[in-house]
């Protein structure tokens, strides 16, 4: 069994589905895969911040079966962890939402395995997972690649959280995510959770930049990570183009690797909106 874990609410779905898409359309073996969702609502905090539905999660699974009956999509509601936890704390404004800290609780949660990838929402697997799934990770707390603009700005190996290959038995070993836990808690951190666990890490193990690459798409790319990134032209700016704005992708980015992937999510995502109706 392959085990990945997301984290967020209902507006990760198109990640999900697209990221999902691309593990099994890309991968070669018949091993199942177990798909955990931590989500919560705190729509005290803002409107929008809602649980993922058991409508998206029972389609979502409803599709993986369609390449396995084995594999599985198991949600689970962290409202109360993060409310015991993390509730008024310096970091629940963080730069992105409250749902990046969630991923904090992987040790809290008993169903969660000793071996699991933790992906953000914006990832594309180019070629098959098995490539980052099956490094040896035994006595190393995780895996990760260099983050593409703190690898220059911060230190060489500063990583990028977006992609983490967790050995959650070590985790639980030396308590990195306790630690993190308490470091977001406390103290303001600029990048919240990713600063936390780097801060808290005893041992990690570094991936070559193919394994989460954040600005380029080469022919070894495993992972492409859609994260925000610098354009130059035709003027310097910042822009934030997801896999699932599959016109901007061909636009911008001009691919077209992932084009059997998203003209299948397109259809899809037609279907789910027919079945809402």
């Amino acid at each position: 069994m392959v085990n990945i874990l997301f984290c967020g609410n209902d507006k990760v779905f198109d990640g999900m589905l697209t990221c999902a898409l691309s593990i099994l359309k890309r991968t070669q073996s018949t091993e199942p895969f177990c798909f955990y969702v931590f989500t919560m609502d705190v729509s005290h905090i803002k409107d929008s911040y809602v649980p993922i539905t058991d409508k998206q999660i029972s389609f979502f699974e409803n599709v993986i079966k369609r390449y396995n009956i084995n594999n599985r999509a198991i949600k689970i509601d962290v409202t109360e962890l993060y409310m015991n936890e993390f509730s008024k704390c310096p970091n629940e404004d963080a730069y992105c939402s409250p749902y990046t800290l969630i991923r904090l609780f992987a040790d809290k949660v008993e169903a969660i395995p000793d071996k699991v990838l933790y992906l953000d929402a914006d990832i594309m697997f180019n070629r098959d997972i098995h490539l980052l799934y099956d490094i040896d990770i035994e006595g190393y707390e995780y895996a990760a690649a260099r983050d593409h603009y703190g690898k220059y700005l911060v230190k060489p190996n500063y990583i990028n959280a977006g992609v983490l290959l967790l050995n959650m038995r070590e985790i639980r070993r030396s308590g990195l995510l306790c630690r993190a836990r308490e470091l977001i808690k406390t103290k303001k951190l600029t990048f919240a959770d990713q600063s936390a666990i780097i801060r808290s890490t005893t041992k990690k193990k570094m991936l070559k930049q193919r394994f989460n690459d954040q600005k380029f798409l080469h022919k070894h790319t495993v992972v492409r990570h859609f994260s925000k990134r610098l354009f130059w032209l035709p003027y310097p700016h910042t822009a934030n183009i997801k896999q699932w704005q599959v016109d901007e992708v061909h636009r911008i980015f001009k691919y077209n690797q992932f084009d059997d992937i998203l003209q299948e999510y397109l259809l899809l995502k037609e279907e789910f909106e027919r079945c809402a109706i």
